[in-house]
């Protein structure tokens, strides 16, 4: 990020603004929020900044600002709408040392002011570092319609209770005695009047003050294919809670930042025939941390519940009498299908699929070449890329059609998302061509349809393979 987000203590401190049409009317009713002591200079002001003057809520100089107008000013805001004044006034300020906003001209300005939601204490800034207004605007009049106009009242009487409430142990015992009050306990006070907020909030200060810490939890969560946007609200809400996340190699970055800020976070990334963190390694860190008392997510790629390990790490909790529950995910053939317009079954063509993972050419051996072999099967293969020729190897050897077709879909939902179409025939010559660095998921049976429009895709051309004995 080129800007980086702070709240500036404006009270007692010293606005200048230069201008008096429209552009300093949007910036002043914006200030004026503030308990700021703002000064104008306008040599025309509009009517409503005159009125303001008359209020007392700002002062107004019926004049072009001059040298030392800005002196001990925090902000200087240049709204003068013409560049040339603009300019002349914005050296001015910088050569008082104030911090300088130029409106409409983001290259010459040192800060940019946020749209904001408004719900005073609670303030809720969005920017897009200039490039996008009309994009933060409809984000703010979202949040807007989301955010009752009684947020800010129970913000304040939550401010007065803060002391009161560092009697609970700090950690985890506050934060669950604050998302009752905001999410539960103190809207419902609030429909019975402001006033009985305060009692609310003493009654329910003495109920967590009687409770037992909430014992360590592992919640065993699929983080999706990669889009953040995949992710169930359960996952979500299991991120928002967690104080320790534990999470695979293949979890986007996109989706770490959805957890607490205050989380620990924990890499323990398997890389496919290289260096790993061992499974006992991550089964001790689930009990570790559970047994501090934690709320522990064990986040996966895709469905714990596939290809995961997972009654490896239940296994481990339960020998510890530790408590879990399973957060299902989307798993990646779901969304690999989705980017080739293909189902996984179809009437007429075959009515089961298959799901097995390439990661071991052992376990490979044991699989049901001949009933895979034949025409219409589909099969979902997991981490296949390095075993393509073993597998296409047996498949030939038990007389599968060389022109089955094969889709291999790297980095699906993500934005660099690729597909690739080939055949058995072709399919070891066409990995090696198309150099996939990601993680992929290997269609057989299926072929790309109309999804092609919305992901880059490779056409292999037809390579014929040497003979299987």
């Amino acid at each position: 990020m080129d800007h980086f987000p702070i709240f500036l203590a404006t009270q007692g401190q010293h606005i200048v603004l230069s201008g008096g049409g429209d552009a300093a009317l949007a910036k002043l009713r914006l200030l004026m929020k503030t308990r700021a002591r703002i000064s104008v200079f306008a040599s025309k002001p509009a009517p409503e900044i005159e009125t303001w003057e008359d209020e007392g809520r700002l002062t107004l100089h019926r004049r072009a600002m001059q040298q030392g107008d800005a002196l001990c000013a925090r902000l200087f805001y240049a709204a003068d709408e013409d560049a040339t004044e603009d300019a002349r006034t914005a050296a001015i300020a910088h050569a008082s040392g104030a911090l300088v906003n130029v409106v409409d001209n983001l290259h010459d300005s040192q800060f940019i002011t946020p749209a904001i939601v408004d719900r005073d204490p609670v303030t809720i800034a969005i920017g897009t570092e200039g490039a996008a207004p009309v994009l933060a605007r409809a984000i703010k009049a979202d949040l807007e319609e989301r955010l009752p106009s009684t947020l800010g009242t129970l913000a304040r009487i939550g401010k007065s209770f803060r002391k009161m409430a560092d009697a609970l142990p700090f950690g985890r015992a506050r934060r669950d005695f604050w998302r009752d009050y905001y999410f539960a306990t103190g809207p419902r006070a609030m429909a019975d009047g402001t006033n009985a907020v305060q009692p609310a909030l003493d009654g329910l200060l003495k109920d967590h003050l009687s409770r037992t810490a909430r014992e360590g939890h592992v919640a065993f969560v699929g983080g999706g294919p990669g889009d953040p946007e995949l992710l169930t609200l359960k996952a979500r809400r299991a991120l928002d809670e967690a104080d320790v996340v534990i999470y695979d190699r293949l979890i986007t970055p996109e989706i770490l930042e959805l957890a607490r800020r205050e989380a620990v976070m924990i890499d323990v990334g398997k890389e496919g025939f290289g260096p790993s963190t061992s499974q006992e390694t991550i089964n001790d860190l689930l009990v570790q941390h559970a047994e501090k008392g934690a709320q522990v997510v064990r986040l996966k790629s895709g469905d714990a519940t596939v290809f995961g390990r997972l009654d490896e790490e239940i296994d481990a909790v339960d020998a510890h009498g530790i408590g879990w529950h399973i957060v299902p995910g989307i798993t990646s053939a779901s969304a690999a299908v989705a980017a080739i317009g293909q189902s996984l079954t179809k009437r007429g063509r075959n009515a089961s699929v298959r799901f097995l993972t390439g990661h071991d050419m052992k376990g490979f051996a044991d699989h049901d070449w001949a009933a895979l072999a034949r025409k219409d099967e589909v099969a979902a293969i997991y981490m296949g890329k390095k075993s393509a020729r073993f597998v296409q190897g047996r498949l030939i050897m038990h007389g599968a059609d060389r022109q089955t077709p094969v889709t291999v879909i790297e980095n699906a939902s993500r934005p660099n998302q690729r597909v690739l179409d080939t055949t058995l025939d072709a399919l070891p010559a066409a990995l090696a061509a198309a150099d996939m660095t990601g993680p992929a998921l290997t269609f057989l049976g299926l072929a790309p349809r109309a999804a092609l429009a919305v992901a880059p895709t490779v056409h292999a051309p037809a390579h014929p393979i040497e003979e299987f004995a």
